[in-house]
């Protein structure tokens, strides 16, 4: 047991997590995969993750911030790379020299599942494409994850979280519209085709450990960030598909939903979200207004018609009060409502704050680091806070010997720079 496992908040590796049988090879770097990875690792499974030696996972100079050691100096560990790559163990392995292509298939061997984001068709030239491995483990779950897919002709083609957004439509309904002010395409504050890829390989995986259950047999799973950002696009999609037209910008406007939006108050912003007639009328009524007596605005697609006309007369209304005052009078009756919180103000909101969500982990340089907790509460099998992300290489020397490499033969391969 390292010293990061070591903590009330965390379990010794694999005790009863719903995935303590599992072993996974992350062979990802970046975000979607090692995403993939971290939500693995918290379900109990013992995660491998391999990287480059001396450089590691691109991520980790994505700097600064970088997390600081004892006595305030930066680390190399960015903030990046901490925020998806808790809980696993770091191997450095050079696999494009024959010698790490043969560790990496004797790691293959004893896993369960085997995650990976090289361009379409690399890995076979390394021995370690899926037919390959399949020879040897028949049993192995092994998901590949690029950005448009194994098939196609743009499979070669590296993607990147940005250009999907782009290609895959989320800009063409993300941002102000084009008419007012700040109008025109905007990308989500976050690499959101990449998270949501990492989500729905997650999901294949389970998926895929189940079947192996019932059959014995693994199998190969192709995510593609591409396929992910146009599934998610959801019930747009489907306003395209059963309508016609292509929808919109529309700020922060709901296509379907009236009133659903950012307004202001006398003191700064908030979100109201009325989501069929009866909120609507409760809508009305605490605000001292009979818009709901209205026959332009008595059905919700009375008011997606009408939105042009009722939302300035709303707006003109909601500014008279400050946001607490809104929310103290819209919350209690069950009317969905919110400030706009920084993320100084979600990590000490009371909601938060009672649901666990940072949590600080041990870590061998800095003491502690702060994380953000999984969302998944099970109530047999918890989430295991394993250990803090791995140092570059911190466990090569465990997981070489529980492999089954000799002391000699492991340092042959340092001595070599394989390791």
């Amino acid at each position: 047991m390292t010293p990061e496992s070591s903590s009330s908040n965390t379990s010794s590796p694999h005790s009863s997590g719903a995935l303590s049988h599992i072993r996974v090879l992350d062979m990802s770097r970046v975000l979607a995969g090692p995403w993939c990875g971290q939500i693995l690792a918290d379900l109990g499974a013992e995660v491998i993750k391999i990287e480059r030696p001396r450089v590691g996972d691109d991520t980790r100079s994505w700097g600064p911030p970088y997390l600081k050691d004892r006595d305030g100096r930066d680390t190399r560990e960015s903030a990046y790379f901490l925020g998806a790559n808790r809980g696993k163990k770091s191997l450095t392995l050079d696999i494009s020299k024959p010698e790490g292509q043969e560790v990496a298939r004797r790691l293959a061997t004893r896993a369960d599942v085997l995650i990976e984001n090289y361009k379409a068709g690399d890995l076979t030239r390394y021995n370690l494409g899926y037919e390959q491995l399949k020879a040897i483990n028949p049993g192995l779950i092994y998901c590949s994850i690029t950005g448009f897919g194994q098939t196609g002709p743009m499979r070669q083609v590296a993607g990147y979280d940005f250009i999907i957004q782009a290609m895959g439509g989320l800009m063409s309904i993300t941002g102000e519209r084009d008419d007012l002010p700040g109008g025109g395409p905007q990308k989500v504050g976050i690499a959101v085709a990449d998270i949501t890829t990492g989500m729905y390989s997650t999901v294949a995986i389970l998926a895929a450990i189940v079947h192996r259950s019932l059959t014995g047999q693994g199998q190969y799973i192709d995510m593609a960030l591409l396929d992910t950002q146009v599934a998610m696009i959801a019930n747009m999609n489907m306003n395209y598909l059963v309508g016609g037209k292509a929808p919109k910008r529309m700020g922060n406007a709901h296509a379907n939903i009236v009133p659903y939006q950012v307004f202001d108050a006398s003191d700064g912003q908030f979100v109201v979200a009325v989501g069929n007639d009866g909120q609507f009328a409760k809508f009305c009524e605490a605000a001292g207004q009979s818009f709901h007596r209205d026959p332009r605005f008595l059905r919700n697609e009375d008011r997606v018609r009408n939105r042009d006309v009722l939302i300035p007369l709303l707006a003109a209304v909601l500014k008279q009060r400050t946001v607490s005052e809104w929310i103290a009078l819209f919350e209690p009756l069950g009317i969905p409502v919110g400030g706009i919180n920084n993320l100084a103000q979600v990590f000490e909101h009371a909601q938060v704050r009672s649901r666990g969500m940072r949590i600080d982990l041990p870590h061998l340089q800095a003491g502690t680091v702060p994380m953000v907790a999984s969302p998944i509460k099970m109530s047999e099998t918890p989430i295991r806070y394993q250990s803090a992300p791995p140092l570059l290489g911190q466990h090569t020397q465990e997981v070489l010997a529980d492999a089954g490499l000799t002391a000699a033969e492991i340092e042959k391969l340092r001595a070599s720079g394989i390791v």
